[in-house]
């Protein structure tokens, strides 16, 4: 759909846009962001296994610091 953005509605008042016609068949690819958000969550589940002994540990070298400062 190559569509002039001076053909497009402006958004109502509440922000939100109105119902038309060329907008009832973009339903976007909500199955590829799923997997997306899954695959990043996963990754960062990952990297905090691995990682968070050695985030405690500089934490409380970081917070034992401060206190005898």
């Amino acid at each position: 759909m190559n569509r002039n953005l001076s053909q497009r509605p402006r958004r109502t008042r509440s922000g939100a846009m109105p119902r038309t016609p060329w907008l009832a068949g973009e339903r976007g690819d909500v199955p590829g962001w799923v997997l997306i958000t899954l695959m990043t969550a996963g990754i960062v589940v990952a990297l905090w296994a691995v990682a968070a002994p050695a985030l405690s540990q500089l934490f409380s070298t970081a917070i034992d610091r401060v206190v005898s400062f």
